[in-house]
């Protein structure tokens, strides 16, 4: 039996794992679930579980956990905080670890966990956005396996050469085209999205996510910070990585070989494919998705960005070219700008304003270390707060075009 350890199992990510884990109880192990904060979904994830381990980050939540259980599972032990993530991320009894935290909380868990040398099935991006290096490090020394579970990487890892290895460049890959699908706002005109509400950004034409991933699919910036994980996971430069707006989200990725290949890896845009293969990678196993049908899909349409309507795209491009710490600058400035405007404190195109001002006033500098990751976080942060009080009022943010290289 595989021991399992699922890190934001109330999130989609979470549940479509649990869902898998449930068609193969002679396979798999549920050890231990851990969220954030979501005390009554994952009291009735333990009532039907029963793990051995339950962990909310936010430690009042964690002491109404126990109350809502109310002694009901005496085998599932609670713990609280970002402490309890690490610790069954890192249990002997864990073999699997699926790390889909949201943002930048779940980085000290995932890295964690690729200390410990365990199957690391990466759907945070973020903690390789922020510590790609530190993180691709730890996998590398301890002898984990990493297995990315965004689609897009899934695919990218599925069309490698069987001989590729994590973080570095696969003999004869010419180029990995990374596709999106455009998101809710693809054919949105781009004055129209000034007045665009959280719920229709929220509203993603193919995939079922939660409200920060779903906004971040909206402007773009999801894309841009899988294309920062792919240069890390791939050991490719940004310059070999192209983004392709594919509307119909079935042909997940692809890559290009010297020779003129190209292969992709198509499915049903259900994120139960990619969990399924992970898990039981080099196996495959049942996923519970249904079948690709081409005859009924009809067509499947690419093009290139609007690099002028979506400028977030550009900003993550130019954070992947600087790299060190302007990746971790821009994921912090992203996570306060998607909340503001999920707070309704700020409108839509005003999100790339507000992480192209941080980004622009940021420290800069290499990675020494998870402190060096931290701190720019921080910083960015606070310089983010800072923008969107100055904008306080219903004064509009200026866009200052700091960033205009989108293909450079």
């Amino acid at each position: 039996m595989i021991g399992v350890a699922v890190l934001g199992s109330t999130g989609s990510i979470g549940e479509s794992t649990l869902d898998v884990l449930a068609r193969h109880p002679d396979r798999f192990k549920l050890v231990a679930l851990g969220a954030n904060r979501n005390v009554a979904k994952l009291a009735a994830q333990v009532l039907r579980w029963r793990p051995a381990y339950a962990v909310l980050a936010d430690e009042n939540a964690a002491r109404e956990l126990v109350q809502a259980l109310g002694g009901q599972v005496p085998e599932t032990r609670v713990l609280a905080g970002s402490d309890g993530l690490v610790e069954i991320a890192t249990l002997r009894e864990t073999d699997c670890v699926m790390a889909a935290i949201v943002g930048a909380a779940g980085l000290r868990s995932t890295l964690a966990a690729a200390k410990a040398g365990k199957r690391l099935l990466l759907a945070n991006k973020e903690s390789l956005v922020m510590a790609g290096p530190l993180l691709m490090s730890a996998v590398r020394s301890s002898g984990a396996t990493l297995l990315p579970i965004d689609s897009e990487h899934n695919a990218i890892f599925q069309c490698m050469p069987p001989q590729a290895r994590n973080g570095e460049p696969a003999p004869g890959v010419r180029k990995i085209l990374l596709t999106a699908s455009g998101g809710p706002f693809r054919d949105t005109p781009r004055e129209a999205l000034a007045t665009v509400t959280p719920e229709a950004a929220c509203a993603h034409p193919n995939w079922v996510m939660g409200r920060k991933i779903s906004v971040d699919s909206a402007t773009l910036m999801n894309k841009g910070l899988e294309l920062i994980e792919a240069c890390f996971l791939f050991g490719l430069p940004p310059a070999q990585v192209e983004i392709v707006v594919h509307p119909q989200s079935i042909v997940h990725s692809m890559v290009e070989y010297l020779d003129g290949s190209v292969l992709a890896q198509l499915g049903s845009p259900d994120m139960r494919t990619p969990i399924a293969h992970a898990l039981a990678w080099p196996e495959r196993i049942s996923s519970g998705v249904d079948f690709l049908d081409l005859i009924r899909a009809g067509r499947l349409d690419f093009r290139a960005p609007d690099y002028e309507k979506f400028r977030c795209l550009v900003l993550a491009q130019a954070a992947a070219r600087a790299g060190g710490l302007q990746p971790a600058t821009l994921n912090a400035a992203n996570e306060v700008a998607v909340q503001a405007f999920l707070d309704r404190q700020l409108n839509f195109i005003d999100i790339a304003a507000v992480i192209e001002t941080v980004v622009t006033k940021s420290t800069r500098g290499k990675i020494g270390g998870l402190d060096d990751v931290l701190a720019a976080d921080s910083e960015a942060r606070e310089l983010a707060r800072e923008q969107l009080s100055r904008s306080q009022g219903g004064t509009r943010m200026a866009h200052s075009g700091v960033v205009r290289d989108a293909h450079a």
